[in-house]
């Protein structure tokens, strides 16, 4: 666990992202296939939805509008920006993500000491409007990776960018995990990315979470992981068995079985 990281860090972490994803997706020649067999989207909504986060995190940061307090109803909010969208030709898409993208960094980069908190339906817990550029790093990345492999083309995740995700989800996995039908077991687990000094602790306790306590008990379990592969496991994109299997990750501890659990109360928050 380190300190806070520069709002900056998020700035331009989120602008090299964007380019990657432009990159490819200006690349693609038929952007009208399947996303994939899970998904109902094409190629060319993907790159909609995309396209339309940051215009909603614009939203978000001046107080016109929410978090829902569920995490599922976020497909509704998707659902909408496919339906508004007024164009799904990609290279038009592109530039309206560079040009909406650089309106909210601009935003980001003049808050001054007190950074704007997004509010979240429901609770009186917020997100900070600089965090948050982490989850939309991670979106741009996750779905990156999900067109590269429709595409049949090489996605570069720079491992890099894990933190700044990790810590942008942060933000709203205590909100929406109390939100959650099936609460998860009481257990306090540390998870460690590869090669970086970061190391976050969740605690479980009575279907609530919170993130690096103060105090906390003695880990049931440990997790050593690849940066890179962190971000794909925790949006769902990566197996984690699969990942243990290949040495991408690493579980030890007294409840090693808890890992599932972990990944279970993670994956499905905002794919």
């Amino acid at each position: 666990m380190s300190n806070t990281l520069s709002r900056f860090a998020y700035v331009d972490a989120a602008r090299t992202t964007a380019q990657s994803f432009v990159d490819l997706v200006c690349s693609i020649d038929n952007p009208d296939i399947s996303l994939s067999r899970r998904s109902t989207w094409t190629v060319a909504e993907c790159v909609g939805h995309v396209a339309s986060e940051p215009a909603r995190y614009l939203d978000l940061a001046s107080g016109a509008a929410a978090w829902p307090s569920r995490p599922s109803d976020l497909k509704d909010i998707y659902a909408k920006q496919i339906a508004n969208l007024t164009t799904r030709d990609v290279r038009k898409l592109a530039d309206r993500l560079l040009d909406d993208l650089e309106e909210l960094l601009h935003l980001v980069s003049h808050f001054g000491a007190r950074v704007p908190v997004m509010a979240v339906e429901g609770d009186r817990r917020g997100v900070r409007a600089d965090s948050a550029l982490g989850i939309l790093i991670g979106k741009m990345t996750v779905h990156g990776h999900d067109i590269a492999r429709a595409v049949g083309t090489h996605w570069d995740l720079d491992p890099d960018i894990a933190p700044l995700v990790a810590r942008g989800r942060h933000q709203l996995l205590p909100c929406w995990i109390d939100h959650l039908t099936e609460p998860s077991p009481d257990a306090t687990y540390e998870v460690r990315f590869r090669g970086t000094d970061e190391r976050f602790v969740y605690q479980f306790t009575d279907g609530h979470l919170e993130i690096n306590p103060g105090e906390h008990a003695d880990p049931d379990l440990y997790v050593s992981v690849k940066p890179a592969a962190g971000v794909l496991i925790g949006y769902g994109r990566l197996s984690p068995i699969r990942a243990l299997l290949t040495g991408r990750a690493m579980a030890w501890g007294p409840s090693p079985w808890l890992a599932t659990h972990l990944v279970k109360r993670f994956a499905p928050l905002d794919s």
